[in-house]
């Protein structure tokens, strides 16, 4: 028996041929050096800070996306679509399916001074609602919630306009209609009657336009 030691060279010729003697590392990809993790500030690799090193980021590859990847994504979108659409369906045949709000007794007309606004809550509870009397007398209810994200609007007299202050959306004070900013429909109209001193809310009129 031959006691010489192998040569672990893998370029020595009594070593052809033979498997298990190449480096670990000899088969494994070489990296083009544009893909070599590189920080923002173009240092090497072991310039960078210590959590850089910890979580470095193949910044040539960092805007890459995969097939699987965009799959994924279209796939995920159109799940959301598909669900909000259903969501919208389904509230607009609930809100045709509640029944008619009850009247109910909102505030006194002589506890409400000219261009002034109260709030109240109505068909709920739950339901914010606001009260306005103009300077010019006259009266007009809508519910405080905006139609886009269901923030309080605030009304604002002076400018005749109703301000949804989270992102900026505007209504107008005399109809309730959307006329800038996000919402995508008017507010909804709550219907008024007037007994002698007495303001009732009769039913809420929901509109699309």
């Amino acid at each position: 028996m031959n006691d010489e030691p192998l040569d672990p060279r893998i370029d020595s010729p009594a070593r052809e041929g033979l498997t298990g003697t190449a480096r670990s590392d000899v088969y494994e990809p070489t990296r083009d050096p544009e893909d070599v993790t590189v920080g923002p500030d173009h240092r090497p690799l072991h310039e960078q800070p210590r959590w850089r090193r910890d979580f470095a980021t193949d910044w040539p590859e960092d805007n890459f996306v995969s097939r699987r990847d965009f799959a994924k994504f279209l796939v995920l979108t159109s799940g959301a679509f598909v669900a909000g659409q259903a969501w919208i369906a389904a509230s607009s045949l609930l809100r045709k399916r509640r029944p008619p709000a009850a009247r109910q007794r909102i505030a006194a007309l002589s506890a409400l001074p000219l261009g002034s606004a109260t709030m109240f809550a109505y068909p709920g509870a739950g339901d914010p609602c606001l009260l306005i009397r103009t300077r010019d007398d006259k009266l007009l209810a809508y519910s405080q919630k905006c139609t886009h994200l269901s923030c309080a609007v605030v009304p604002d007299l002076d400018a005749g306009i109703l301000r949804c202050p989270c992102h900026d959306g505007v209504f107008e004070l005399a109809t309730g209609r959307n006329v800038a900013g996000p919402p995508p429909r008017p507010l909804p109209v709550i219907e008024l009657e007037v007994v002698g001193d007495d303001i009732f809310a009769t039913g809420v009129e929901e509109r699309t336009v």
